[in-house]
């Protein structure tokens, strides 16, 4: 076992599952190979615990490495140990969560150990969009393994305890450990790899049982669903006064007000996660300019732009929505891109992608400005113009081309300029344009938003929305994929 580990790779499997529900497969596999005197060698289980067993009853294939055996490394065995359970687990349309403790590839083994490592990606790829794929790191996971990682659906890591790279800190030219931890967990937390950081072991555990209960267990059978303990019309009072802090909000309006959140330290100025809506398991994307503490109190502001980073973040998770038939809400506050050299150079390919997911979602898609929805950045986030099936706007929200004083110091700036009063002017101008283009009212006379809600009906509205929704089929041009 890694220096730092705690508990065993039995142990692991244990407290993630329901009690007594694991059945261990393979057990008595081990190494075949005899180069370097491997015979010699006991490596029980190949350094690879895998079998089946439930969370909340719902059936889950796992697979736990065994850092005590070998460094937990990969080998040939080891690799096809991890495919069998691949393979069962597409049979019969369940998730897949390793819990990973690996040194890497087993030297002794070398090409054995590579294919094994191009199987897994293989079946990995294949499990992608039909069944999730989480990855927990308790220990070391290094080179091969972390590409395994990333091909996840999600991936957690112990805050102390694990250590995810692809070339180790003290491999990257002009760094070292001590400097920059390039493997830790906050660090691949902020760079949007992991998605899920745990105080310990035993969090991280906990963390993945939650993620596992508002899943769906594949991509077509849904046991998501769960009974809704809370009022379907219940009012949310507080409800504008968190629309800055988007993650609070969404809080807010969920059953019992549950919202599991998804990369939390990635591009902290989008947000994407998980609530729930008359029981349904609903995806939320929103914008967020500020943070606030548990006392009110705002410790964090940003700007009510798309960013480079945000962009790809939503990008990424409307995808897995789409693919798991899980509703998207959207909660809309933008004014438009990030403006830094930095930015320019991947803003719009990742912009591109974001309007291509959410144009390309067949699953139910609802909308909600909740402050300001300006340009083309607005049509990004999930407008009517790209498919939202329902758009609604909270009172005084602003929708236009831009902010309507700007929009007037452009139309009226010869009238400006010889106006005896220009603020006057300017003001008087700008009033008159937001009304006739830039409010959520004169969108909403134009069929571009549906209905304009009070703050506090949001929660019943949204409910209302997605019900009326559940059935939604809609069929796209005959093709292989997009390419964007």
């Amino acid at each position: 076992m890694s220096k730092m580990s705690q508990m065993s790779a039995m142990d692991r499997i244990k407290s993630l599952l329901d009690e007594n529900s694991f059945v261990e497969i393979g057990a008595c596999v081990t190494k075949r190979s005899t180069d370097f005197n491997l015979q010699e060698k006991s490596v029980p289980a190949d350094g690879v615990i895998t079998g089946y067993g439930t969370i909340d009853c719902n059936l889950v294939y796992v697979y736990s490495q065994d850092a005590s055996q070998l460094g937990g490394s990969m080998g040939e065995m080891h690799a096809k140990k991890i495919a069998k359970i691949y393979d069962m687990a597409l049979k019969v349309s369940a998730p897949v969560i390793g819990l990973i403790d690996c040194a890497g590839l087993r030297l002794q083994e070398a090409t054995d150990a590579l294919a094994g490592f191009g199987d897994l990606y293989f079946k990995q790829t294949m499990a992608s969009g039909v069944i999730p794929q989480i990855s927990a790191v308790f220990g070391t996971c290094g080179g091969g393994s972390a590409i395994s990682a990333a091909l996840s659906d999600f991936t957690f890591m112990a805050k102390e305890e694990s250590h995810l790279f692809v070339n180790s800190p003290n491999a990257l030219e002009g760094n070292y450990i001590e400097k920059c931890d390039t493997s830790s967990a906050e660090y691949q937390a902020k760079s949007g790899l992991v998605d899920f950081v745990g105080e310990d072991e035993l969090d991280v555990l906990s963390q993945i049982r939650n993620l596992v209960s508002i899943l769906p267990t594949n991509n077509e059978d849904d046991d998501s669903y769960e009974e809704c303990t809370d009022d379907l019309n219940r009012l949310v009072p507080s409800f504008a006064a968190f629309v800055k802090d988007s993650a609070a909000a969404l809080a807010e309006i969920s059953d019992n007000h549950v919202f599991v959140e998804v990369k939390r330290e990635y591009a902290r100025s989008m947000v994407t996660g998980f609530i729930r809506l008359n029981g349904m398991t609903v995806g939320a994307i929103a914008n967020r300019t500020a943070v606030f503490d548990e006392e009110g109190k705002e410790t964090e502001s940003f700007d009510t732009v798309l960013t480079t980073g945000g962009a790809r973040k939503a990008e990424s998770f409307v995808s897995f929505c789409d693919a798991f038939n899980i509703p998207v809400l959207t909660l809309t506050n933008v004014t438009g891109y990030e403006a830094t050299k930095c930015a320019e150079r991947g803003i719009a390919k990742a912009v591109a992608k974001l309007t291509y997911a959410f144009a390309n979602a067949t699953v139910p898609k609802v909308n909600l400005i909740v402050g300001k929805a300006f340009g083309s950045a607005y049509i990004t986030m999930n407008s009517k113009h790209i498919g939202a099936d329902l758009v609604f706007a909270l009172p005084d929200t602003e929708v236009g081309m831009m902010e309507p004083k700007a929009a007037a110091e452009i139309m009226y700036a010869e009238e400006i300029k010889e106006a005896s009063d220009s603020t006057a002017m300017i003001q008087e101008r700008a009033e008159e344009y937001r009304k006739l283009q830039g409010s959520g009212e004169s969108a909403a006379k134009r069929g571009y938003i549906d209905n304009i809600i009070r703050p506090e009906e949001t929660r019943k509205h949204l409910i209302f929305a997605f019900d009326m929704l559940f059935t939604k089929r809609e069929s796209r041009p005959s093709r292989k994929h997009g390419t964007v």
